[in-house]
């Protein structure tokens, strides 16, 4: 077991995780404009998704075996949960994308795809910026302010996309496949902003 100095390896495993977060987000939004070649992509999804976990489990088994960490064991438990949780919920999308065989998605599905997309790439300035706290604490703050604001733009998106949804369409499969996959992006969005959370979390209390 490790006691001193600090185990700085934890900020690697995050901006690794991080990286596969952006990376997901990106083939999820580029899946959607080629729904007919959703194999593929849902595939490079599902092996991003994977090498995530691996991190995630490495992160935790680091903290099992580290005496004294950067900043508080359950505030590292859960930001790497959360963390885990965003490509869950991607992977799940892109899934069913490819498993629904579905041929053109909706303005809105991409609309809330370029949401996730865009607030992966804030999440990566917060993660980022976790090893130099004091020094980068101002732009962490500013990324998260802006991940919480794209995530009721998201909210916003979701909740038309449903209501036309539901008025526009009357095959009650078209409207159950593409209400799961809207709500697993948006679902995926959340979790950035849960991450986000614990990062001004742990922020205000080490910086």
């Amino acid at each position: 077991m490790r006691l001193l100095p600090r185990e700085f390896g934890f900020f690697d495993h995050f901006e690794k995780h991080v990286e596969r977060t952006v990376e997901g987000a990106h083939l999820f939004e580029s899946l959607l404009d080629e729904l007919e070649h959703a194999g593929p992509k849902a595939k490079r999804i599902k092996e991003v998704e994977h090498e995530a976990d691996v991190i995630t489990h490495q992160t935790v088994e680091m903290l099992h075996k580290t005496f004294i960490t950067p900043f508080d064991r359950n505030d590292i438990h859960r930001l790497i949960s959360r963390m885990d949780d965003i490509l869950d919920a991607v992977e799940a999308a892109a899934e069913r994308l490819w498993l629904y065989e579905l041929t053109i998605a909706p303005p809105e599905a991409k609309d809330l795809a370029r949401i996730l997309r865009l607030s992966t790439e804030q999440l990566r300035i917060a993660v980022n910026g976790m090893r130099h706290l004091k020094r980068d604490a101002p732009q962490i703050f500013t990324a998260c302010v802006e991940i919480n604001r794209l995530e009721n733009e998201g909210d916003a998106i979701l909740r038309q996309a449903l209501a036309k949804l539901f008025k526009e369409r009357q095959d009650p499969l078209f409207v159950m496949k593409w209400k799961e996959i809207y709500e697993d992006i948006e679902m995926a969005t959340d979790r950035c902003e849960d991450v986000a959370n614990v990062i001004e979390g742990v922020v205000l209390e080490n910086g």
